[in-house]
């Protein structure tokens, strides 16, 4: 396993959309708004679940690291912490995930 973790990555999107390194896509990503960052978190997931549908493990791999590449832009482009996902997942799988979809108030 490796030591490589989501707070490493959140950290790293951090730094370089601070950068203004014209040659960094983060940079890039943020200087171009939230629009275009959840353009590209919404491309990625589709070829996630397509990766996923045709069977292909090796795209399915490539693929998830796009869409948590640009997962973790949109949250920082939101101003919203890793830890607030995190700490929202752990509040949820403290009861059965029938019990807490259930006490989700109606959109």
């Amino acid at each position: 396993m490796t030591g490589f973790s989501l707070a490493d990555l959140e950290r790293i999107v951090a730094e370089r959309a601070q950068s203004g390194d014209q040659d960094s896509w983060t940079a890039k990503l943020f200087s171009r708004g939230m629009d275009k960052a959840a353009q590209k978190l919404g491309e990625e997931a589709v070829e996630t679940v397509i990766a996923a549908v045709k069977g292909d493990a090796e795209g399915l791999v490539s693929e998830s690291a796009d869409l948590l590449y640009h997962w973790l832009v949109v949250l920082a482009l939101a101003g919203v912490p890793l830890s607030a996902v995190l700490e929202e997942l752990e509040r949820r799988t403290a009861q059965s995930g029938l019990a807490e979809k259930a006490s989700r108030k109606p959109a």
